[in-house]
């Protein structure tokens, strides 16, 4: 029979679909199976560990750090595989996790590690690449076999997923078993009789760098390791990290101003902040500024102390100042090290890493960075420690600024023009930020609902920073491909598929933006430190915040001035974006290479050594965001609050773009009213965060989680609405998305889902009505929607935000034949925004309650019995309703956290 349970998660199916058990499943579940797999670990580890005593006595080696390296991995890697064996998924889901995760980032470098010291034998040297490359190509197979099996539901992938997860058991061993090979040549005595401890024999990885030494890749891992060298890769890479961390906080806390004015509120004016590279015009304080770049690098961490500022008006002037200071510092390191190529590249490259390390952050903690001024400790802040490690970094990388290069005269090349490449730098600033700020950004552009056709937020996140880690390697090593009009030409083509297309097709546009974004930043930079740093940078971020602006506007048309004209052009805005770039392709294509940068890199055995520790770090944050999609794939296995009483209870929320009255990231809190509230779906509204002014979030990711719900996300950033989403208890079987007529005011999304509640088909509809200020728009929009709900035959439910008073106007449509809907309780006569309608199923109660200080908008939840058919509208005292049926007692009387049953002050 096949298993039942695969890692506590019910199997889809059984036999004869399902019929094979997984490694997890077997060593996890079944008896005797794992007590025979844990003998056989216990019996192995004896050998695993003489094997890695053995590689390191035959590789070791003068000189050298990597035997000991690769020897830590070994032993390392036959920790964690007892680990993840001996405490099993049964005994500690949470370990067995981490166990198994470590153990397969560790394998990479540990057969990284072997091939560069395998010993001159040609058959053990094939033989490994052939069973590594099995192994690395096996996880393709294996990865898309899991999310046929967790995702869709495939009956038999399950099956095939577990024969490719125990190939990659007998690919481990055979790959370990290839050294018997090389141990061939050893004989094991009491006393070293040969001296082959001492690694006097040339190994393959001597014959590679020799052969490779006039390769860029073979110079950069060569002989030596320093330690300091290393913390001061990680000290500029972390100061790259805060500025990107800085810089993302800015427009997020602009936006709670806009937000709470309905419209342009003044407090706009803090995104020019960062065109403080303006003053490097003046060569005194330039000098200054270079001089003194650790003063100025320091003060720009105020940022980081924001958070401690419970004023809204001050705590955004904190983070403007330290935006300020942020790009005034960037900028003039950057100028500084003009003269020095190499230092100048490990500038660069940190400061890219940096956007990637933020990305990473953002995917570990639910697209929030940890440091941002909108969390704390009690909302997955880590302010303070990101603070302390802050000024070490500073302290420490600002000790080698160059400052003797400060008087050189700046010699721009002929040809070519410091405003272009401004403007070039300012494409490349605001697609880095408002594309590549957040690993889900583009994957949401390509969303459209379920069943799914596309990429997931998680897992193929890290695709995303795969790509990002792709082209800054590009941009390093091969600047000169990059500079082309031909890599520019498919950098536009990828944008243009983003623009254009939905589901894969539309993200394989998205990678090769990605790659083509961070691979032009090394090139563009070292370009850009040739002209005076206020045409470059300067211009640069003038016309970035530009960008942001237009990018607002064409979604914010409605309560702007002029934003009419460009309603709905986000194409406008792509275009607009590699036009600018193509601005800095013509400055760097007229004129050469930058003398001596990519070959003094290239022949300094300084400049290589240094190139490879920013590489080490590149490695280390992408093993990192593919252990972080293993930790953080979703269990799809929901289940309803009440399942035994077949109770649906539904809720509609605006949750006011998750930033709460006092200008602090709202999600957790929203988790704890759903989760007490007991809610199986909800809509929520006023959630497309990800843009520039709004964080470039997702607040689903976090809910969806911890709730253990399904989600749609619902039209994309790309589609110009204030959003909205689906939380879901029961799957989705089908949705789909909807822009309702709007001729004058803003977009009104709406998702039209079936969901799968207890064996039976219902329909959800999540919707968001127009403004007041346009009845034509409403009008439209109530016959629009009404007649999609009317179109349905089966069980059906409507979470909205209609903008219309009971039993009057478009009410009347909603409400009648016309849809087949009924009200949730007609008698309430103290509404205008939210409504709950439903039809063909038993409605059973009705509350309103209080936001607390979450958004400006209340909750109201509806409770139904799915199989059931509609009823009265008579009311009964809730003694006389069946405790399954009863709303939580928590929040009558004064409630808990603000949240009470209001209005009636008791559900009805």
């Amino acid at each position: 029979m096949a298993p039942k349970f695969k890692d506590g998660d019910v199997v889809a199916s059984g036999y004869p679909d399902e019929w094979f058990p997984s490694v997890s499943s077997t060593i996890g579940d079944r008896y005797p199976e794992r007590s025979v797999f844990q003998v056989f670990i216990a019996i192995t580890s004896g050998p695993r560990f003489a094997l890695v005593a053995f590689w390191y006595l035959l590789t070791h080696r003068p000189n050298t750090n990597l035997p000991k390296f690769v020897a830590g991995i070994g032993i390392f890697r036959t920790l964690t595989c007892g680990g993840w064996t001996y405490v099993t998924s049964t005994d500690d889901h949470d370990w067995h996790d981490i166990f198994m995760i470590s153990y397969l980032v560790a394998t990479l470098p540990w057969t990284l590690g072997c091939l560069a010291l395998s010993p001159p034998n040609p058959k053990a040297i094939l033989y490994r690449k052939i069973f590594a490359g099995a192994f690395f190509g096996t996880l393709v197979p294996l990865i898309y076999f899991f999310i046929q099996h967790k995702v869709h539901k495939i009956a038999g992938a399950y099956t095939i997923y577990s024969f490719f997860e125990w190939s990659l058991v007998l690919l481990d061993v055979a790959f370990d078993a290839v050294t018997a090979m090389d141990f061939a040549s050893l004989e094991l005595v009491v006393k070293d009789v040969k001296g082959l401890s001492r690694g006097d024999n040339k190994r393959v990885v001597d014959a590679a760098l020799e052969k490779g030494k006039d390769k860029d890749l073979g110079k950069v891992f060569g002989r030596g390791f320093s330690w300091q060298e290393t913390l001061d890769a990680l000290a500029d890479v972390y100061n790259g990290f805060v500025f990107w961390s800085i810089l993302t906080s800015l427009g997020l806390l602009v936006w709670y101003f806009p937000l709470w004015h309905m419209g342009i509120s003044g407090y706009e004016a803090f995104v020019m902040a960062t065109i403080s590279p303006f003053l490097l015009t003046l060569r005194s304080l330039r000098v200054l500024v270079i001089r003194k770049i650790r003063i100025v690098q320091l003060l720009s961490l105020s940022g980081l102390l924001a958070w401690l500022v419970g004023k809204q008006e001050l705590r955004l002037a904190t983070v403007g100042f330290a935006v300020w200071m942020g790009c005034l510092s960037w900028a003039a390191i950057f100028y500084a090290e003009r003269t020095q190529p190499a230092r100048l590249e490990g500038r660069i490259a940190a400061f890219t890493l940096g956007l990637t390390a933020s990305s990473v952050a953002k995917y570990a903690c639910h697209t929030n960075n940890p440091l941002w001024p909108v969390v704390h400790s009690g909302s997955g802040g880590w302010n303070t420690t990101g603070l302390i490690f802050a000024v070490l970094a500073v302290l420490r990388s600002t000790r080698r600024v160059t400052t003797s290069g400060i008087d050189t005269k700046t010699q721009s090349p002929k040809g070519s023009s410091g405003f272009m490449t401004g403007i070039g730098l300012g494409g490349l600033f605001f697609g880095m930020h408002s594309l590549l700020s957040d690993s889900s950004t583009m994957i949401l552009w390509v969303w459209d609902g379920f069943p799914v056709r596309g990429p997931l937020s998680v897992p193929h996140g890290s695709v995303t920073i795969l790509a990002m880690g792709i082209g800054l390697l590009l941009g390093l090593f091969k600047p000169e491909l990059v500079r082309t009009w031909t890599s520019f030409g498919v950098g536009s083509l990828g944008a243009a598929v983003l623009t254009c297309f939905k589901h894969w097709f539309g993200y394989s546009g998205a990678v090769v933006l990605t790659v083509y974004l961070t691979a032009l930043a090394p090139p563009l930079i070292s370009h850009a430190v040739r002209f005076s740093p206020a045409s470059t940078f300067g211009v640069g971020f003038l016309i970035y915040n530009l960008m942001v602006l237009f990018h607002v506007w064409v979604v914010a048309y409605a309560f702007v001035p002029g934003g009419p004209l460009v309603r709905e052009r986000t194409d406008w805005v792509m275009a607009s974006m590699m036009l600018q770039i193509g601005n800095g392709v013509f400055s760097m294509a007229s004129t050469g290479q930058p003398r001596g940068s990519a070959k003094a890199s290239a022949s300094n055995p300084a400049a290589r050594r240094q190139r490879s520790y920013y590489i080490y770090i590149l490695v280390a944050l992408q093993l990192l965001s593919v252990s972080i999609s293993y930790l953080r794939f979703p269990a799809y296995n929901y289940e309803a609050y009440h399942k035994d009483d077949k109770v649906l209870t539904a809720g509609i929320w605006t949750i006011h773009f998750s930033l709460d009255n006092d200008m602090w990231s709202s999600e957790r809190r929203q988790r704890d009213a759903i989760k007490e509230l007991e809610l199986d779906v909800i809509g929520m509204l006023e959630t497309d965060t990800q843009r520039i002014i709004m964080g470039n979030r997702d607040t689903t990711q976090y809910l969806a989680e911890d709730l253990g719900m399904y989600v749609d996300y619902g039209p994309g950033p790309n589609k110009h609405t204030w959003g909205c989403v689906l939380l879901s208890k029961f799957p989705i079987v089908n949705s789909t998305h909807h822009l309702l007529p709007s001729p004058v005011g803003e977009l009104a999304p709406a998702i039209h889902a079936t969901i799968d509640a207890y064996g039976e088909l219902i329909d959800i509809f999540v919707f968001h009505s127009g403004q007041e200020e346009d009845p034509e728009d409403r009008r439209l929009q109530t016959e629009y929607l009404s007649d999609l709900m009317g179109s349905v035959n089966r069980p059906a439910i409507l979470l909205s935000y209609l903008v219309t008073k009971p039993l009057e106007g478009n009410y009347n449509t909603y409400v009648g034949a016309r849809s087949g809907m009924r009200d949730i309780d007609s008698t309430d006569w103290d509404r205008w925004c939210e409504y709950i309608l439903y039809k063909g199923m038993k409605r059973s109660g009705y509350a309103r309650v209080s936001r607390g200080t979450i958004t400006d908008t209340e909750l109201q939840i509806g409770k139904f019995v799915v199989g059931e058919p509609e009823g009265s509208d008579t009311m009964i005292p809730e003694g006389q309703v069946p405790e399954g049926l009863r709303f939580p007692a928590l929040f009558r009387g004064e409630g808990v956290r603000g949240h009470r049953y209001h209005v009636f002050d008791e559900p009805r």
